[in-house]
């Protein structure tokens, strides 16, 4: 992420701290296994809204990404070659062949390379037939690639029923096949696999109220609030600040 924007910087103190919360306030448990899934959750929470809180808005699905890949692959269900083709699809192959006049060669290219790729824990290459399938059934691809408007939310032609059967990643097998043969779409199909992977939740615009806020400050960690036109927490922040008995200071152009 330190790629995507120069103020996207985290720091291992940062995520220490927030691990001090989840031992602090998730929930307790007797059984040792119950505690650990319960302080796992409740830190995953915490910190997407920590770091979801300081991101800009055209950054956010990244980021969610980053994190239900990351937490698959952690649990051995996908491998980072796996995201590797999602990200570059059918970017590294050199093929000038294009057997469907109405598939742009870009398409062709991406549904290649998915053909030819053997996902984590899978015995054969689960799109091996694809170009074959697509042969067979040529109008109810081409169909599902040109004509949909939601290709993300209808039936995929000969792998809808294979895809919903896989418990462990049919959700990534759906994203792949969006993002090869409809890339437009691809956002929108993330979406749907971060609520599939992560919950509702985390599909969910977020707001934090102050006193969230609030307790992750210190004295020493002052909280910056980057405003946009007709933005003010002004009015907010003084109401909390007279519930906690506290007395604000407004300085406006270094004079106050």
């Amino acid at each position: 992420m330190t790629l995507v924007n120069w103020m996207y910087n985290t720091s291992l103190q940062q995520f220490l701290g927030l691990f001090d919360f989840a031992i602090d306030f998730s929930p307790k448990a007797q059984l040792v296994k119950d505690r650990v899934v319960n302080i796992t959750q409740w830190l995953t929470r915490r910190v997407y809204r920590y770091i979801n809180r300081g991101l800009f808005e055209v950054d956010k699905v990244t980021f969610k990404l980053m994190m239900a890949t990351k937490i698959l692959i952690k649990d051995g269900k996908l491998t980072p070659a796996d995201v590797g083709l999602f990200l570059k699809a059918g970017a590294g192959i050199d093929d000038r062949t294009r057997p469907f006049n109405w598939m742009e060669q870009k398409v062709w290219l991406n549904l290649k390379a998915l053909s030819k790729h053997r996902f984590a824990n899978d015995m054969g290459m689960f799109f091996k037939e694809l170009p074959d399938r697509i042969s067979r059934n040529e109008a109810l691809w081409k169909s599902w690639m040109l004509d949909s408007n939601e290709p993300e939310n209808i039936s995929i032609p000969d792998y809808e029923e294979k895809i919903s059967s896989d418990p462990n990643i049919g959700h990534f097998y759906h994203l792949c096949l969006v993002r090869a043969a409809r890339e437009d779409r691809t956002v929108l199909a993330s979406i749907q696999f971060i609520r599939e992977v992560l919950g509702d939740e985390y599909s969910m615009p977020v707001t934090d109220q102050i006193s969230e806020i609030y307790e992750e400050s210190r004295p020493n960690i002052p909280i910056l609030y980057l405003l946009s036109a007709g933005a003010d927490p002004s009015n907010t922040i003084e109401e909390f600040a007279k519930k906690k008995k506290q007395t604000t200071y407004n300085t406006s152009m270094g004079e106050e």
